[in-house]
């Protein structure tokens, strides 16, 4: 996320760059956050390092910010598409929260974000129980703005 933030500080002050299109591996959108580096950790060291600051930067980011979402998209990977101004799916895209089953909650913005996409009750229903959603789903309840066929999904903005 580090190497993220840098390259939008980049795009930020570069003239010629006018959106950004966000996209993973095929398999991922992104993988979200290092569960094993994050296990020994502490709320009071956690808090006091300001240990997510640096997932901030998607959205701080000045210009457009496309997440093109192929493959999928949990937790801190799910997030960081929220983090995004609008998303695009492939249809085997899929959505969610799963932090639950790890006994935490989501914590890169995720429960006020989530909300704020598919309501509270959706919201509520995914966090709690970690079930993730498909694309079609993700997008009757306007977390993704559009679902597009995989190649349509993963080669439409390449040469933009």
């Amino acid at each position: 996320m580090t190497d993220l933030g840098d390259a939008l500080k980049h795009i930020d002050n570069d003239p010629v760059i006018g959106c950004v299109v966000l996209t993973g591996s095929g398999k991922a959108f992104a993988a979200g956050a290092d569960i094993k580096e994050m296990q020994p950790l502490e709320f009071p060291g956690n808090y006091t390092s300001d240990m997510l600051s640096h997932w901030s930067a998607v959205a701080r980011a000045r210009k457009p910010i496309i997440a093109a979402v192929n493959g999928w998209a949990l937790g801190g990977g799910n997030e960081l598409a929220m983090m995004c101004d609008i998303i695009y799916s492939s249809e085997s895209a899929k959505f969610g929260q799963p932090e639950i089953n790890l006994g935490t909650i989501p914590g890169a913005g995720g429960t006020q974000r989530l909300p704020m996409a598919v309501g509270k009750s959706k919201a509520m229903e995914m966090v709690l129980t970690g079930d993730p959603i498909d694309a079609h789903e993700a997008q009757l309840y306007g977390l993704v703005s559009k679902v597009l066929s995989a190649e349509i999904a993963t080669s439409r903005y390449e040469n933009s």
